[in-house]
């Protein structure tokens, strides 16, 4: 999934992650699932194939695969994305690093101690240097590049092209504390996520001047405080590299160099297979194949079970070579051409998996979250009944399965908007909303107006369902009872028959049944009024066209770069690829039932559609409109799992009377075009996960507020639904320094969140790597960051000693 995002105002900027939907989805819950662990959920662990430093040998160089080469190296610019966070993490401070809980750690090679000193009448943080550590220039690191960061991103001085402050404008002043190392922060208003502040620290030299800030740090970076620094960035090869920074004070890298090279998803099997990486994030497709290489071939030379040919019987086989030695010249020269490039590609597939057997597939889950998203600012979704009638639709814990279980990965539904699973944070809060539950869904739709009456449209201009329809249809009805009646006084009993068999109401009119017979005396009755011809999966002919009309454009994201690169990564993880379409295409769930695309004409007397259970049939509809969403999705490489998940949605939607017009629209198109401007009714895509959700979280779910030139304000609340009680929740954690009451207050802010049903969770993102597995250290991290300067080659295992089977 994944990939995609956004700027706003003085609005801190989401991390860098590719999250969105190509797959976006580049990207796994259930309603109602508080058990006895609602308050951890499931979590699957780090796979980093931990090695302690002494068995990690020194020196070498590995290759990681990253999408593309960074925009920008300065992690604070609109444009900044999964790669300049991947990046400066090696090269800049980080003074809390989360741990594979997602819970912020004191980073003691940068500090001795952190913490509140005061918070009356002013907070006050007071900050303690590790006294060694430097900058790779030789300067001490100091409170000057605290002072020069605050300035910078504080948003007073607007010659700064800054995309993440959040937290900064809360500072009063910065000051040199008792000697060098210490640095005193004193805010104007209490700030609960401090530990958030600071990371990545740049030198001053970067922060300390407009220029050097906008430009100075976007390809280079003159000074770094890491145990790599920068040697340089060549785009013509695509390469960023780093090597051992010999001014580093704590444990020295054991690597040489570290490369981060921009291969694209679907290359990826190749260059692993040729050696060109060792480190990569790749789709489920891409993961099967390493782990059948791991299997070798088949005993004895048998061929092997996938690949080119692979699937070719023994019988198809003889049938080819026969073909290749018969007397039919140009069939056997047709034929000997398609078996000969079918075993040069076989060739080519082993030589490749032979490649892979180098590698390994570390799992985890990614600290990132895809979600339902539904348009709440105008058309059916503008009524909450409608948007919570949707969410107890659907079975989450099916799409779950659909997504984490053929990964052997935990599959449990996300109960929670602000934490994933295993964070201090997270609680269970799906409950506001409740579970999948189609009888209250249907109870729901009724309520906001949405009937089966309602989608019929009368043609004398009534509204469907109406007194009038209804005495109009009666009285034609009777009419036609009353002709029938004089036709069988006239005629004998046998041609009585013959016209029952042609009918003279309206509804048979031209045709006949199917095989000339009438039934027993039950089936005989009266044509009900919309008795003739039918669209199968519609009601009426004629009534196509989707609810709602042109869509408003609201506060397009500035920085719509970060948000594609987050949407577009989500899907890759259930197929191999998807197909690129430039050109939106439409296709209804229901052109994939049993009968039919709606819109086709069946001739009077076939049967109609089969009812459902509840006795309701066709799609709900309010005025002869009926009740259909416009279901946006990615149509690029990698997005096939994600229309998967749509099209379960779709079904278990149309279950409660509900449509789905499903839209493919181009992956580059897909964030900037249709989600961030609202021109969409539900989608799909991804959310990074934070331990700091009263800051990070905010922009995500605050009510859209009017602006002065009458569009709306949406931050990164892209499903335009929130309320004021849910942003003084925010406002009341984020200045709260009581840790425990700043969660009660997020916990409640969601299940807030949870009752408004703009965004409903689905599940938390399967992380896959493929690490040459000779590599320790490195792999699925989960929310932990990667320690650089312990990732290396193991050591050669000394004679005698017992293998480590497990990888």
């Amino acid at each position: 999934m994944s990939h995609v995002g956004v700027p706003r105002g003085t609005a801190r900027k989401r991390r860098s992650l590719a999250l969105l939907t190509t797959g976006v989805l580049t990207l796994p819950v259930l309603a109602g699932c508080s058990s006895d662990d609602g308050a951890t959920g499931a979590t699957a662990p780090q796979d980093v194939a931990v090695a302690g430093r002494n068995l990690v040998a020194e020196g070498g160089t590995v290759n990681w695969a990253v999408d593309a080469l960074p925009t920008t190296l300065n992690a604070f610019q609109a444009d900044a994305d999964a790669t300049t966070t991947r990046i400066t993490g090696a090269l800049l401070p980080t003074l809390f690093p989360l741990d594979a809980k997602g819970r912020p750690q004191l980073n003691p090679d940068y500090l001795e101690s952190a913490k509140v000193v005061e918070s009356e009448p002013r907070q006050v943080v007071l900050y303690r240097l590790n006294q060694q550590a430097v900058w790779s220039d030789g300067r001490e690191m100091g409170a000057s590049d605290f002072v020069a960061q605050w300035r910078a991103l504080s948003g007073n001085d607007s010659a700064f092209w800054t995309a993440r402050n959040a937290g900064y404008e809360r500072i009063e002043k910065i000051e040199r504390g008792a000697d060098d190392l210490e640095v005193r922060v004193t805010f104007a208003k209490p700030y609960a996520d401090w530990r958030s502040l600071f990371s990545p620290l740049y030198p001053k030299d970067v922060t300390g001047s407009p220029d050097a800030f906008n430009d100075g740090a976007r390809t280079t970076l003159k000074a770094t405080s890491g145990p790599f620094r920068l040697r340089g960035v060549d785009k013509a090869k695509g390469e960023v590299t780093l090597v051992r920074n010999p001014r580093w004070w704590g444990n020295p890298a054991k690597l040489d160099s570290l490369v981060f090279r921009a291969v694209a998803t679907e290359d990826r099997t190749g260059a692993l297979a040729a050696g060109r990486i060792d480190v990569a994030d790749v789709d489920a497709a891409s993961a099967h194949r390493i782990a059948q290489a791991a299997g070798g071939e088949g005993a004895d030379g048998q061929p092997l079970a996938q690949g080119p040919g692979a699937g070719e019987g023994p019988a198809a086989a003889l049938r080819s070579w026969a073909v290749a030695h018969g007397s039919n010249a140009k069939k056997a020269g047709a034929a000997r051409a398609a078996r000969e490039k079918t075993r040069a590609a076989a060739d080519a597939y082993a030589a490749e998996q032979a490649g892979l057997r180098a590698y390994v597939v570390r799992k985890s889950l990614e600290p990132a979250y895809t979600q339902l998203a539904l348009n709440g600012e105008s058309g059916p979704l503008a009524d909450d009944r409608v948007r919570r009638a949707v969410a107890r639709a659907l079975n989450r814990q099916e799409l779950v399965d659909t997504v984490l279980r053929p990964l052997g990965l935990p599959a449990r539904p996300l109960g929670s908007h602000l934490a994933l699973a295993g964070q201090p944070a997270y609680k269970d809060s799906s409950d506001a909303l409740g579970g999948q539950d189609t009888e209250v869904a249907q109870a729901l739709l009724a309520d906001a107006g949405w009937t089966p009456e309602g989608a019929v449209e009368k043609p004398d201009g009534t509204k469907a369902g109406s007194e009038a329809g209804k005495k109009d249809a009666e009285k034609e009805a009777g009419k036609d009872s009353k002709k029938d009646a004089a036709e069988k006084d006239a005629k004998k009993d046998a041609a009585e028959k013959d016209a029952e068999k042609k009918g003279t109401g309206p509804a048979v009119g031209k045709a006949g049944s199917a095989d000339g017979k009438t039934g027993d005396g039950a089936d005989r009755r009266e044509p009900a009024p919309d008795d003739g011809l039918y669209i199968v999966g519609d009601d009426k002919p004629g009534d196509g066209d989707p609810v709602g009309g042109a869509t408003h454009v609201l506060a397009p994201a500035s920085a719509a770069a970060f948000h594609s690169s987050v949407l577009l990564r989500q899907a890759g993880y259930l197929s191999e690829s998807g197909i690129s379409e430039d050109v939106p295409s439409r296709v209804t769930a229901q052109d994939k039932r049993p009968g039919g695309a709606a819109g086709a004409y069946a001739p009077a007397g076939t049967a109609a559609p089969a009812q459902a259970a509840d006795g309701r049939r066709g799609p709900l509809g309010k005025d002869g409109k009926p009740l259909t969403l416009r279901f946006v999705l990615p149509s690029g490489p990698g997005s096939e799992p994600l229309r998967s998940v749509a099209d379960k949605i779709s079904a278990m939607l149309e279950s409660v009377g509900i449509r789905t017009e499903i839209t493919k629209v181009s992956d580059e198109s897909y964030f900037q075009d249709h989600i961030a401007s609202g021109d969409y009714d539900l989608a799909l895509y991804s959310w990074p996960a934070t331990a700091y959700p009263a800051t990070d979280d905010r922009p995500i779910f605050a009510k859209p507020v009017p602006a002065t030139d009458g569009s709306l304000l949406v931050e990164q609340n892209y499903t335009r639904v929130g309320t004021d009680h849910i942003d003084q929740l925010f406002d009341q954690a984020v200045s709260e320094l009581d840790e425990d009451a700043a969660r009660d207050l997020m916990k409640q802010a969601d299940a807030r969140i949870w009752a408004a049903a703009g965004s409903i969770p689905l599940y938390q993102r399967p992380q896959l790597v493929a690490a040459n597995r000779k590599l320790a250290n490195v792999g699925a991290f989960g929310f932990g960051a990667p320690h650089y300067q312990d990732i290396g080659f193991k050591k050669p295992q000394a004679a005698g000693a017992p293998a480590n089977k497990k990888k």
